[in-house]
């Protein structure tokens, strides 16, 4: 059987728990060498100890925390120490953040909040690049959400970061294209983590009557698996995608199993990117010369 990530590294933040968790179990099944990042040095180690049991590619668990720089240079540089080389980097950690009305949230929080989901991201994009480039190769795999493409009252750290995180990918995408560098995102989906229980545990008051309604309804029903969005990011880190780039994908309701059949048509136009929507395209005659 051909693995679709042998001979890869990939390092993966947040892997400690959820879906990064569910993605580095992936990424071990498929071949790959990975790195796993988050700030709980024994929860990581717990996970290292799984993957390891699957032996295929190998394990190596280092705390660190995405938005602190001198963190993620020793990390991007103990991956290279002990691999020689990398391949992907799947950026995955995250919160929710503070739960309520801008103006009642505590502003620290909403400050760490976006630290974390936006400038842990770039801070290793930015790290990672000159060896992607030094190669002319290179997998950056970026974890949106709901908060990108639908506004989240009472959540307003992780919407705008989140939006923030894709519209990066897709800026960083055009720079590092003639490198070979392809910058992806990923739409996991509903997912029953921590996250919601999270939203579960602050109640109505603090998430709105109809944002804990949904979620009480997802967990009732069981949410989307995480092996949906795992699969997405192993194709995503793969040579399959090749030339793929700039796209946000739903793991749920995209057919991106069939997306290399379409790479002229993905490269060419702006399907699966953030845009704006103006009164034609909603059937209205009015509001454009």
């Amino acid at each position: 059987m051909t693995l679709p990530l042998a001979n890869r590294t990939a390092i993966i933040t947040g892997a400690n728990q959820g879906l990064g968790e569910a993605i580095a179990h992936a990424y071990v099944e498929a071949g790959a060498n990975v790195v796993l990042c988050a700030r709980g040095a024994a929860a990581l180690e717990k996970v290292a100890e799984e993957l390891r049991k699957l032996r295929r590619g190998a394990v190596l668990p280092l705390s660190a925390d995405v938005a602190n720089e001198d963190d993620v240079a020793s990390l991007v540089r103990r991956t290279l120490a002990e691999f020689g080389h990398f391949e992907i980097l799947v950026n995955n950690a995250g919160i929710y953040g503070p739960k309520g009305l801008i103006d009642d949230v505590d502003w620290s929080a909403w400050v760490e909040a976006v630290n974390i989901n936006l400038m842990g991201s770039v801070c290793f994009a930015r790290q990672v690049l000159p060896h992607f480039k030094s190669r002319s190769y290179g997998k950056i795999v970026q974890l949106s959400g709901g908060g990108a493409t639908n506004p989240l009252p009472r959540l307003s750290a992780y919407a705008a970061s989140k939006a923030a995180i894709v519209r990066f990918a897709e800026t960083l995408a055009l720079e590092v294209h003639e490198h070979h560098i392809d910058v992806n995102s990923i739409a996991p989906g509903a997912l029953n983590t921590r996250l919601l229980n999270e939203v579960l545990e602050a109640g109505p008051a603090r998430v709105g009557a109809d944002f804990h309604a949904r979620a009480r309804r997802q967990l009732a029903e069981g949410g989307t698996p995480l092996d949906v969005p795992a699969r997405l990011a192993v194709f995503l880190g793969s040579s399959r995608s090749d030339g793929i780039t700039g796209k946000l994908i739903s793991a749920v309701w995209d057919d991106w199993e069939s997306f290399p059949e379409h790479l002229e048509e993905l490269v060419r136009t702006d399907v699966y990117t953030l845009r704006r929507i103006v009164a034609k395209e909603r059937g209205f005659d009015w509001g454009d010369k």
